[in-house]
């Protein structure tokens, strides 16, 4: 996605006329429109001379959105990425078999999917945990609802034998927490500009980040999903658009949480619609009984779907 005026010859409606207008309200690029209020765009629209075909020219411009795809690359250019680019994180509870081995990659959006207090935001704050210790680079977390806890990561990172209570490891522990860094989000206007912001870091080579963690994505997105219709679709694509280019062109592990909604029958089902499923390269269900913590894969590209995996969460 680029310049309004690079698409004026494929796309007729997105004219001079149109450009002044959108140039107006600050908006020269498909991202500057995306991030824009819409309500107020149309209201806008409606006391310009040319009301009709501005609008039609903003619908033009969602419809452009939804068709966005990414060029096709042969199997020699994706094995050779996979091989040298795309490194596998590994993430356990208590010393026990890394969480599902594969699931946290570099290059792949991983979906953590479950009900209230099923453990998806201890997963993300292991992970934040194991990655900053473990690995070169940063993590970026991005907090929707004030779930990010720097306690719960500091002990996350002292359960490890390895880094059993000795001197010189406060200091060590400084230089970890160091390494990630949290950003509030509170609605889907924030989310861009934070990713906004991160994709020029990345570009310039300002920071190197292996992990960026997004809790919770859905709770970005359902509120625009009531009435807003092609708008709010078009958002929740270009959101994942440039997660999903985050992700494979930085070589970042991308992990994001979405919650249950109530399904057919009165069966639970993951937020988000039908969109978004095919978003993510591996979807996990998260689910919590009495004794443990589950794990079951819903997608994996690797691994059977219903595969699953027991684990403690540790209260101490």
């Amino acid at each position: 996605m680029g310049l309004l005026k690079s698409m004026e010859d494929e796309y007729p409606l997105i004219d001079s006329i149109f450009q002044e207008f959108c140039g107006s309200r600050g908006i020269f690029t498909v991202e500057d429109f995306l991030i824009h209020d819409l309500n107020a765009l149309i209201s806008f629209a409606e006391k310009q001379p040319y009301s009709e075909r501005l609008i039609q020219g903003i619908d033009q411009l969602l419809s452009v959105v939804n068709g966005l795809h990414k060029p096709w690359l042969n199997g020699v250019e994706l094995l050779k990425d996979a091989q040298q680019n795309k490194h596998t994180f590994a993430v356990a509870f208590e010393e026990d078999d890394p969480i599902l081995y594969g699931a946290f990659r570099e290059g792949f959006i991983t979906e953590l999917v479950g009900q209230s207090c099923s453990g998806k935001t201890q997963v993300c704050l292991l992970a934040a945990a194991s990655v900053a210790k473990g690995y070169a680079g940063c993590v970026v977390f991005i907090d929707s609802g004030n779930s990010f806890s720097a306690q719960r990561i500091a002990h996350f990172v002292n359960q490890d034998s390895s880094f059993a209570p000795k001197q010189g490891n406060i200091e060590a522990l400084d230089v970890i927490m160091m390494k990630i860094l949290c950003y509030s989000a509170f609605d889907i206007f924030s989310l861009f500009d934070v990713l906004h912001q991160l994709e020029m870091k990345l570009k310039n080579q300002i920071c190197s980040v292996r992990l960026l963690i997004v809790d919770s994505f859905s709770s970005l997105i359902i509120p625009l999903l009531g009435g807003n219709g092609p708008y709010s679709h078009a958002l929740m694509i270009s959101a994942a658009s440039l997660l999903k280019k985050i992700a494979h062109e930085y070589h970042v592990c991308v992990l994001v949480t979405n919650h249950m909604v109530a399904g057919e029958g009165g069966t639970s089902k993951p937020a988000l619609g039908e969109s978004w499923k095919s978003i993510p390269h591996v979807r996990l269900l998260l689910s919590r009984d009495r004794e443990s913590n589950t794990i079951s894969v819903i997608r994996h590209p690797s691994m059977a779907a219903g595969t699953q995996v027991k684990f403690r969460i540790s209260n101490s």
